[in-house]
């Protein structure tokens, strides 16, 4: 979902200006039945709308904008292992088991992302490799602590440098330390989307855009209203960001208050020289620091740098965004000090208290996915799966999640931002020492 006060900022959108869309979808204007109603067309709802299809069901997807036009079409493009929590909620509330669970799934959720690209014939330009780093010693440390307990516990190896080394991996001042894996990589999320729509009308589900959700009855069917029409169907699934300000209420108003919309922000520079993309980054790879307050960014298939992070904790666009992160970037890479910048674009994405996923049920036919917290390119394909096996009746998998106990953020709906804005800056504290 895309707060009102973002969307002139998203038509800068790189992603948006590197595709053809096609015309829309028609939106809903009828009465109809399915077997599963899905509410969102981004990433998490396609992927149920295609693992249902799959299984025989019938769906409808009811999508308020257009086809990802929320976080799924204007994200990092970051497919990465793991989740933004870490484990530690996995293993202190679930224990080693349902932790090592919750891991492998990770690594089956990147899978998923391949397997759905040679499945259905995606060309989202999809590289591999990834790149973790650290600007100062303690954060260093902390990272080589990480990749080593990633490696012991899990087995995923990197390539862990530090001090002058760490310009072998990336070619910046700022960084201390530098760790290399190719489990992750990276992706044209927007491209990713548009066929995984493709995907899911392929298995003859119908899709509809321009159709919001106004009203959502519950009980033995789902009925999902639109200003035109309805879809009454056996099963729900709420997918599109749902309780973030501007639908919870009327949608889901009891899980609402456990996520928080993030404004987080993206520039697309000028196309760059080929032998200076392999010098500042030889392995291609997309990068993000360990910071609290992090920045992300990779080059795209057109040698551009997406560089992205000032996230903001207000309904608000940051002021000066172009000229702040431009800044950030020659912070990062002095060598692109000055270089014209083409886009900029953001928007929100939904966190968690805890920064673990948020699945579940309301009731026994209802189910929702929300909670991302920037690690959704490729958890969001893993969700649409949990909830399909989950109505096929087998929920093992999807309960694993589904235990994890989330607190609501503090101060209800008028104080929740402001009290977020203050954690928030001491953090920023903490990511200098």
């Amino acid at each position: 979902m895309l707060l009102k006060s973002d969307t002139q900022l998203n038509q800068r959108s790189y992603y948006e200006a590197s595709v053809q869309r096609t015309a829309a979808l028609a939106p809903l204007d009828s009465d109809v039945r399915a077997d599963v109603v899905v509410i969102g067309a981004g990433f998490a709802g396609l992927s149920a709308a295609i693992e249902c299809a799959q299984r025989g069901m019938t769906v409808v997807v009811l999508e308020a904008d257009r086809i990802c036009s929320g976080a799924s079409g204007r994200n990092g493009g970051q497919a990465i292992v793991g989740y933004a929590s870490g484990q530690g909620p996995f293993d202190a509330q679930l224990g080693p088991e349902a932790s090592r669970l919750a891991w492998e799934m990770s690594l089956e959720a990147v899978d998923l992302i391949d397997e759905r690209i040679a499945q259905f014939g995606i060309d989202c330009d999809r590289e591999f490799g990834y790149l973790y780093v650290a600007e100062t010693a303690r954060k260093a440390r902390a990272l080589e602590a990480d990749m080593r307990a990633m490696e012991d516990r899990w087995g995923l190896k990197s390539q862990f440098v530090r001090g002058a080394q760490t310009r072998s991996l990336i070619d910046s001042p700022l960084y201390q330390a530098a760790a290399y894996e190719r489990r992750s990589g990276h992706l044209h999320p927007l491209k990713y989307g548009l066929g995984l729509a493709r995907a899911a009308q392929s298995l003859g589900v119908k899709i509809h855009e321009y159709s919001a959700v106004t009203d959502l009855q519950r009980g033995d069917s789902v009925v999902a209203r639109t200003a035109k029409g309805s879809v009454t169907a056996s099963y729900g699934v709420l997918a599109g960001n749902c309780t973030l300000p501007e639908h919870g209420p009327r949608v889901a108003p009891e899980i609402a208050a456990r996520i928080m919309p993030v404004g987080t922000y993206i520039i697309g520079t000028q196309p760059l020289d080929a032998a200076l993309c392999q010098r500042l980054i030889p392995s291609n790879a997309a990068v993000c620091d360990n910071n609290f307050v992090l920045d992300y960014y990779r080059f795209s298939a057109d040698r551009r740098m997406l560089f992205g992070g000032r996230v903001s904790y207000s309904a608000r666009t940051p002021a000066d965004l172009q000229q702040v992160m431009g800044k950030r970037l020659a912070q990062v890479f002095p060598q692109l000090a000055g270089v014209p910048i083409d886009y900029v674009w953001g928007g929100f994405v939904d966190i968690s208290m805890n920064r673990a996923p948020d699945f579940g049920r309301l009731g026994s036919n209802l189910y929702y996915l929300q909670g991302f917290s920037g690690h959704g390119v490729a958890i969001t394909g893993l969700a649409g799966r949990l909830v399909a096996q989950a109505i096929g009746g087998q929920a093992q998998r999807l309960d694993v999640f589904a235990r994890l106990r989330h607190r609501k953020f503090p101060g209800g709906t008028w104080l929740r931002t402001p009290s977020l804005v203050l954690g928030m800056a001491y953090h920023q504290i903490m990511d200098m020492l």
